[in-house]
């Protein structure tokens, strides 16, 4: 976590605006858990940066897909609807967290649909935290298990999913995490050929942000 804090401290603050696509934690039980000592270290850094000249933005993916209006108003984030677009200098750019693109995997598909169903989130939220926490964790744990016996082409993004996406937003790139594939694809789409960057994952040691600015690229952190 200290990568990413010292990035909320350090080079985020270059950034007219910081969109954050999801997976920010491990799992979030609930906005009634900002209390806890890591949680509160996160929100605190990001409104510090949020306070500041920057523009902090949140879409939740598949592992804090409950984050709500009283962590947005805690961090000083504004909560993005998956997908979004936004114009990213001339470019018309496909925001999203990923998951739905992953639509070879059939039972993660059936999974989301049923925790994205807004009578499950309350049902859901009305538990006690420990309950829900006990709950994610084992739900986690099958599906860390799970992954391992299934191939590893039904957990990317389905390139057909991708070019229809594209398509349908009228949109010339994607941003997206999720799979946490770190690159840089091209797609055709409508006759187009469109740009796909996937954000990749955070560790201890090394962390990865795309900066949007006259000539798009990542920046590896934390920077040599």
């Amino acid at each position: 976590m200290q990568l990413f804090l010292d990035f909320l401290a350090g080079p985020a603050r270059e950034a007219a605006r910081l969109t954050i696509l999801g997976d920010l934690f491990d799992y979030w039980a609930g906005d009634d858990d900002l209390a806890d000592p890591f949680n509160k270290r996160v929100v605190v850094a990001l409104r510090n940066l949020s306070d500041g000249d920057v523009r902090l933005e949140f879409m939740a993916g598949n592992r804090d897909f409950l984050i709500g209006d009283d962590f947005a108003a805690a961090t000083g984030l504004t909560l993005l609807p998956d997908p979004c677009i936004r114009d990213i200098g001339s470019v018309k750019t496909l925001l999203t967290h990923g998951d739905t693109l992953c639509t070879d995997d059939a039972d993660y598909q059936r999974f989301r649909a049923q925790v994205r169903d807004p009578a499950w989130r309350a049902a859901f939220l009305a538990r006690p935290l420990a309950e829900r926490k006990r709950k994610i964790e084992a739900l986690r744990a099958r599906s860390e298990a799970e992954k391992q016996i299934k191939p590893l082409a039904i957990m990317d993004v389905n390139p057909e999913a991708v070019a229809v996406a594209l398509a349908d937003h009228g949109a010339q790139a994607m941003i997206h995490g999720h799979t946490h594939r770190q690159g840089r694809h091209e797609h055709l789409a409508a006759g187009t050929t469109c740009q796909r960057w996937v954000l990749g994952d955070w560790h201890a040691d090394r962390g990865n942000a795309l900066v949007c600015n006259r000539q798009w690229g990542f920046v590896a952190l934390p920077r040599a």
